[in-house]
């Protein structure tokens, strides 16, 4: 109890304590101030509202309120939040009550038998002087982790809107697929019907009516694939939104959005205040830094008082008569500990150290999203501009062959690879469109920064008594 003979020393210890708070940390890496490309459209914070789609809307509203892996989230923030209130709770003294009874009997030659009642009554509360400011550390960095897994949640809840999304719109693409094959097949029976003719008359060969079946059948085959790709899809989106497979009705739409302009994508700096795995990654670093603190305190002493208030009485009337207070401190010193204090700040620190490097890294890695999909939407287009001018020529091509054929001139090899061209390229472009909308999807999750949440509806478990 030497210490307490220095105010000026416990003061100070009291005032160091108190300045422990979380620290500000610095971007480890040299960021560019504004990104490569930038548009004019403001981006909503519900991003998927800017694809005007009705039913898109509602898959990722139902996936939002039953979505099972992002309710598992929530009642992750809730362990948090309770671990961050109990590493808070020694901050407030712990008191506990007391209470008993017992009888003594004996039995004496001389006086005979008799009996004793005792009843006690006891209030007994302790608590910590936190001098160097471990147990606040440790609160602070737990306050930490619980604002971690909020960012969490914001992070689930963007990666399951934007994989509703790829989902919904690569289910569209396969229902636009599974129409053109439908027209394509109607369009090769009709050419195999023609060879078949042309073969009775003398003016085409067997092998040009087996490879013309074998196109014919090939088209039919990849019918098969593209129901068998909705069904799959239609299930993803159902246990997306919480649903059983089969369970969900799906009105499956023949049509992509119409993409508008660029979203603005602001500065850098903006980004990383924006994004949620970002804001996860500086809070983790942030209480890893006050877990070191916590572990350096951890070496000083500690300092606790305790108090306490009895009662004890032969019976109920003189219960309150007779009380007995006790005030004491204690001073715990580590001595000798194998070297496990010092060992356990050396981690906290490596601990540190390597989320710093997590957060350098999630910050790039969060820059190279928004490159990426400006990127890839860009050459898209111009991708997209290619295919069309090429399904053009291959239709001019194919209507040409058409009017020779008409006239006699007959050449099947180049009726059969012009068509197996179109048909392959109509297929393409398809493919390319929906991919132009995955890229703009994927820059609308890049540049996300979340929207207010409120908890699915969750099961409860049931407990067995």
């Amino acid at each position: 109890m030497a210490l307490l003979k220095y105010p000026a020393v416990l003061l100070l210890c009291l005032l160091s304590a108190c300045s422990i708070k979380p620290k500000e940390f610095n971007v480890p890496v040299t960021l560019p101030t504004s990104f490569s490309i930038s548009g004019k459209e403001t981006l909503q914070d519900r991003w998927w509202q800017d694809f005007n789609d009705p039913a898109l809307n509602r898959l990722i509203d139902t996936a939002l309120q039953q979505n099972f892996n992002l309710s598992a989230a929530f009642e992750r923030l809730k362990q948090a939040q309770a671990i961050a209130r109990r590493a808070g709770s020694e901050l407030i003294p712990a008191i506990n009550a007391t209470s008993g009874v017992s009888r003594i009997m004996s039995d004496d030659a001389a006086t005979g038998s008799s009996t004793f009642d005792n009843f006690s009554l006891g209030l007994v509360a302790s608590y910590e002087l936190d001098l160097w400011g471990r147990i606040r550390a440790g609160r602070y960095a737990a306050e930490q982790d619980v604002r971690a897994v909020e960012q969490d949640i914001h992070t689930a809840a963007i990666a399951l809107s934007a994989e509703i999304a790829h989902t919904w719109y690569q289910l569209i693409e396969q229902q636009k697929q599974l129409n053109l094959l439908n027209n394509q097949i109607v369009i090769n029976e009709e050419y195999a019907d023609l060879v078949e003719v042309r073969f009775r008359g003398g003016q085409a060969t067997a092998a040009d009516v087996f490879q013309q079946r074998q196109l014919l059948e090939g088209v039919i085959g990849d019918r098969y694939t593209v129901r068998a790709n909705i069904d799959v899809l239609k299930n993803r989106l159902a246990v997306l939104t919480g649903e059983a497979p089969g369970a969900l009705e799906i009105m499956v739409s023949e049509h992509f959005p119409d993409l508008t302009d660029l979203p603005e994508t602001g500065l850098t700096a903006n980004l990383i205040q924006r994004r949620p795995d970002v804001r996860r990654a500086y809070h983790r670093l942030q209480a890893a830094n006050l877990r070191v603190a916590a572990a350096v305190a951890d070496r000083f002493p500690r300092i606790g008082l305790s108090t306490s208030l009895d009662t004890t009485a032969p019976d109920l009337q003189a219960f309150f008569n007779n009380w007995i207070a006790t005030l004491a401190g204690n001073l715990v010193l580590p001595l000798v500990d194998g070297g496990r204090r010092v060992a356990e700040v050396e981690r906290t620190r490596a601990v540190t150290e390597e989320a710093l490097n997590l957060y350098g890294q999630s910050v790039l890695q969060s820059l190279a999203e928004v490159e990426n999909a400006l990127a890839q939407e860009t050459r898209q287009r111009e991708r997209l501009d290619s295919l069309k001018q090429q399904l053009r020529y291959l239709s001019e091509a194919n209507d040409n062959i058409r009017i020779r054929s008409a006239y006699g001139v007959f050449d099947f090899l180049r009726v059969l690879s012009t068509l197996n061209s179109l048909q392959a390229m109509e297929r393409t472009l398809i493919r390319a469109e929906r991919e132009l909308v995955d890229f703009r999807i994927q820059l609308y999750r890049s540049l996300a920064g979340g929207w207010p949440l409120a908890q699915p509806s969750a099961i409860r478990i049931i407990n067995n008594d």
